[in-house]
């Protein structure tokens, strides 16, 4: 059987990931903070698809554990087929804030983490000839709302150039980016989403199953929904000075 790791993965979209794939008959490797909710979450797909779960308790921000993530991906006795760099969590504050603790968290987690991990899958699916990498991104980075913005801008970015540095290899890299997606990611970061249209939320298990669709077909960018796809179309072609107009008005409605 196939094996997927997955980061993040004991909620939101990484634990839908982890269930689409259990579901298709990957075995997995689940990396998560919380090791009591691996574990919990482990036994339960195991129960219900009777696939093999392996997990990790790692903390990403962590350069040494995320390094121990790392090494599972190159084992080639034990190979990863699909990697989901799904690790990550929501930012409120503004860029002015003397206290960057929480951002450069968010730097190490999910610019740092996504960049050691995908080295690390595409040196050794490379060997192997095939693979399949998924780093979760945002429509966020191609707008302009903070911290939150510029740290999706370089997943995207990073994504495209080791696609392009794949090209022909056998391994694919999908860009991953959603829009508003019902989970709990932005109760935990204590953002305001009242004001987001019903139109604009995103089911997850729509937005796995088209993002999986998506890596299988090698499209570097996955934009889940007819009404994302033709947002992010337009968030490109507007002049960048309407983008950032518009990004200040999401801005003052979420603080």
């Amino acid at each position: 059987m196939p094996t997927a790791l997955i980061t993040g993965a004991t909620a939101g979209i990484g634990a839908e990931f982890a269930r689409q794939l259990a579901d298709r008959g990957y075995d997995l490797v689940l990396v998560a903070r919380d090791e009591g909710r691996l574990k919990e979450y482990a036994e339960e797909l195991h129960h219900e698809t009777a696939v093999d779960v392996e997990i990790l308790s790692a903390d990403l921000a962590d350069r040494d554990q995320t390094l121990q993530v790392a090494a599972r991906l190159e084992d080639q006795a034990r190979p990863i087929h699909l990697l989901v760099n799904n690790a990550g969590f929501g930012l409120r504050s503004t860029m002015l804030e003397p206290d960057t603790t929480l951002e450069e968290r968010a730097l190490d987690v999910m610019c740092r983490a996504v960049m050691i991990l995908g080295g690390a899958a595409a040196r050794a699916m490379k060997e192997r000839g095939r693979g399949i990498i998924i780093n979760t991104s945002s429509v966020a980075g191609v707008m302009a709302m903070g911290n939150y913005s510029a740290v999706k801008a370089f997943v995207t970015a990073y994504s495209e150039s080791l696609a392009t540095q794949l090209r022909q290899t056998g391994v694919t890299v999908t860009a991953l980016c959603p829009g508003w997606v019902r989970t709990e990611f932005h109760d935990r970061a204590q953002i305001n989403a009242s004001s987001i249209p019903t139109w604009a939320w995103i089911d997850k298990t729509v937005l796995v199953r088209e993002a999986l669709a998506d890596a299988e077909k090698g499209k570097v960018i996955s934009i889940p929904t007819l009404g994302w796809k033709v947002a992010m179309t337009a968030a490109r072609l507007i002049p960048r000075s309407t983008a950032r107009w518009i990004s200040a008005m999401i801005t003052s409605k979420r603080h």
